[in-house]
């Protein structure tokens, strides 16, 4: 028919790079104020796993100016190990070009599509190539490349190659220009804080237009970088199999104990027995029917988990709470890591920590981070197995108030999600896919953080009470002998052993009357108090009898420090003039046996 060979005329194989030319959302680049966000993430990614491999703490670049009309111009410059010339053009100018994509390890990049998807955008939007240098050590010369992307048939077009200086004694910097806004900025310098939240020991020095900050490491320790294992036979698929088994030169009994994570000879024997096969046949003159009889007995025979130890690498609780510290005020914080775990014969570990009162938004949902491979997810929120996990707790239970399941308050809860695999619901990988395993892994790790926030409030709540029991204690008891005294005409009684008796506490109180302030630590505990008073206001205490051992001032505040050593049952008293206010410690004793009470609130 002329009709069919018409239609034959006209179809052709599509490259990579076409489709993704018409399908940029998929990766991301669905908006001009999502495109900055998404090669900022796209770079840094690539730098992060780039310095850990190279075993070097991160220091990272990133500049974001506004070059003419709505070009952007993005740099991102790190000190990681660098790329050999040779390679950089398809690194940047390839899609679906890299070196993670056929390892099973954490990783934060893997398809190879991300920063080539970067420059495939700043082509379609300024036509600028993406200007590329890198260095590989002291005794090798730094290239500059200028690339683009064929994008017929999915390979690099260089521009301009050659030597170049650079200051640098290894790395990689990438300048991209391409069309966008700003109207994002406040998205873009949270999910810089976030990442630098998961990655204590990276540092990012940012510049934003005329505005610099920096973002410093909290920790000097270098992570582990993970290793790369075999695949697991309960994750193996009849396609993959196939493919490995024409690939290979083994007998099957050896093909199974070297090509697979965690199977032993004892393993790959009831493997074969199962599926009627013997150990020594060539794995690679195998029928179909053979290999779909080995797939069914692979997935029948019991295997260890992945060793999760190797290919992941996990935050860690002290360094999640670290990261969060940094950069959020919090009274309390709180981190788990769970064991590891496995869906599909993947490795997954879940990691969660929650945060409460401080400097969070009192109104309002709480502050919900999501993470998976150390890499903040800051779209789809309502698509992600995470936020599911958060909206089916009942938050109540906890004492924490909640909307539509939601928690709200001052409520920060982080979720991260480490995998060989993570099951992203796109390929812009903005969001988890609902996988039973990893939701069960979530839900017990926030139940597990929200009994601890409940045990702090209700500890907290009942502070306060002893606080306001304490208070009236000191100020009410004093006011009312002095009362009485008046009435019965009688001398005035000393009420202080009736505070100790009710008290049994180092009671530390401060109270401002006629322009003199005056702190007063009364010993009703058993023991002799060495103590360290620390008082902080505007008053500077030139005056104070004694005299402060340490006097510090920082933008007309003054922090005042006396060392004193209190015998039990004694009272230690300094006083000096000034308006009150401030705050008041007391530090050297047991929080459970001291009270502080400011007289003056």
């Amino acid at each position: 028919m002329v009709l069919a060979e018409e239609l034959a005329k006209q179809q052709r194989s599509i490259s990579v790079a076409e489709f993704f030319e018409k399908n940029k959302h998929l990766l991301g680049f669905d908006s001009p104020t999502r495109g900055v966000i998404t090669t900022i993430k796209e770079a840094v990614d690539n730098a992060l796993d780039a310095c850990e491999e190279a075993q070097v703490l991160p220091d990272i670049f990133i500049s974001i100016k506004k070059v003419s009309g709505e070009v952007f111009r993005i740099i991102v410059e790190d000190n990681g190990p660098g790329i050999v010339p040779k390679q950089v053009p398809y690194v940047f100018g390839k899609l679906l070009y890299g070196s993670r994509f056929h390892q099973i390890r954490q990783t934060r990049g893997q398809q190879g599509i991300g920063i080539s998807a970067a420059v495939l955008y700043a082509q379609l939007t300024s036509g600028v190539p993406t200007i590329v240098i890198s260095r590989t050590g002291a005794k090798e010369s730094a290239h500059k490349f200028e690339i683009q992307i064929k994008i017929e048939t999915n390979e690099p077009d260089i521009v301009s190659e050659g030597p170049i200086e650079w200051d640098r004694i290894h790395g990689t910097r990438v300048q991209i220009e391409f069309k966008s806004t700003m109207t994002a900025r406040k998205k873009l310098i949270e999910y810089l804080r976030y990442t630098s939240v998961v990655n204590p020991h990276a540092r990012f020095r940012v510049e934003l237009d005329d505005e610099s900050f920096t973002f410093e490491r909290v920790s000097q320790e270098v992570i582990a970088c993970p290793v790369a294992i075999q695949p697991h036979p309960h994750g193996i698929e009849f396609g993959q199999l196939k493919r490995m088994a024409g690939a290979s030169e083994m007998k099957l009994l050896d093909f199974l104990v070297e090509s697979f994570s965690r199977v032993g000879k004892k393993s790959a024997q009831e493997m074969c027995e199962r599926a009627g096969l013997k150990g020594t046949l060539k794995v690679k003159g195998l029928s179909t029917d053979d290999l779909k009889k080995l797939l069914a007995a692979m997935q029948d025979v019991a295997v260890p988990a992945p060793p999760a130890t190797q290919c992941l690498s996990p935050i860690g609780e002290e360094l999640l709470r670290r990261g969060l510290e940094k950069e959020f005020q919090m009274d309390f914080v709180a981190s788990r890591t769970r064991p590891s775990s496995v869906f599909s014969g993947h490795s997954f570990m879940v990691e969660a920590a929650i945060g409460y009162g401080g400097k969070l938004p009192p109104e309002g949902n709480a502050i919900l981070l999501r993470f998976a491979n150390r890499v903040p997810l800051m779209y789809q929120q309502g698509a992600c197995a995470i936020t599911e996990c958060v909206t089916g707790i009942n938050w109540k239970l906890y004492n924490i108030p909640s909307q539509g399941g939601f928690p709200t308050g001052p409520v920060l809860i982080l979720v991260h999600v480490a995998s060989t695999n993570v099951p992203f619901t796109s390929e812009s990988k903005d969001a988890i896919a609902g996988i039973p395993e990893i939701e069960k892994e979530i839900t017990l790790a926030l139940q597990d953080l929200g009994r601890e926030l409940k045990n702090f409030v209700s500890r907290r709540d009942k502070n306060k009470l002893a606080e306001d029991r304490a208070r009236a204690v000191c100020a009410i008891i004093p006011e009312i002998a002095e009362k009485v005294s008046e009435i019965v005409e009688k001398p005035l009684v000393d009420t202080a052993p009736i505070e100790g008796k009710l008290m049994r506490k180092m009671i530390a109180k401060k109270a401002t009357r006629d322009g003199k302030v005056t702190i007063e630590l009364n010993n009703y505990t058993a023991q002799d108090a060495e103590v360290q008073v620390y008082e902080i206001s505007h008053d500077n205490a030139a005056d104070a009898v004694p005299n402060a051992d340490f006097v510090s001032e920082m933008d007309g505040q003054f922090t005042k420090v006396w060392k004193a050593t209190i015998p039990s049952k004694e009272v230690w008293k300094v006083t000096f003039s000034g308006k009150g206010g401030g705050i008041l410690d007391v530090r050297g004793i047991d929080d459970a046996k001291k009270m502080v009470v400011d007289l003056d609130v």
